[in-house]
């Protein structure tokens, strides 16, 4: 990586506006005193110019504030959603 840019992997979960998409962020990690694993999941708004849709496995890259809520935009598409159908 070239850059000291952020970069996290996450689920598209919305894709209905236009070159934006909602990517859902998990993080798991162990309770310090129940010993139990604890997931908390982040939502992020993001630029996309590829058109993942939903349910893809996306890796987002932190950039310059696009809009009021956008500071990803989508880097690449590592696993395609699995096509519903007969």
């Amino acid at each position: 990586m070239p850059n000291r840019r952020k970069r996290m992997v996450g689920t598209v979960v919305s894709d209905k506006m236009q070159k934006t998409v909602v990517v859902a962020i998990e993080n798991r990690k162990m309770h310090p005193i129940y010993r139990k694993v604890v997931t908390s999941t982040k939502k992020v708004m993001a630029h996309d110019e590829t058109g993942a849709g939903i349910g893809a496995v996306v890796r987002i890259v932190q950039s310059r504030p696009i809009s009021k809520r956008k500071r990803w935009v989508v880097e690449s598409v590592l696993e395609q959603p699995a096509e519903l159908g007969s």
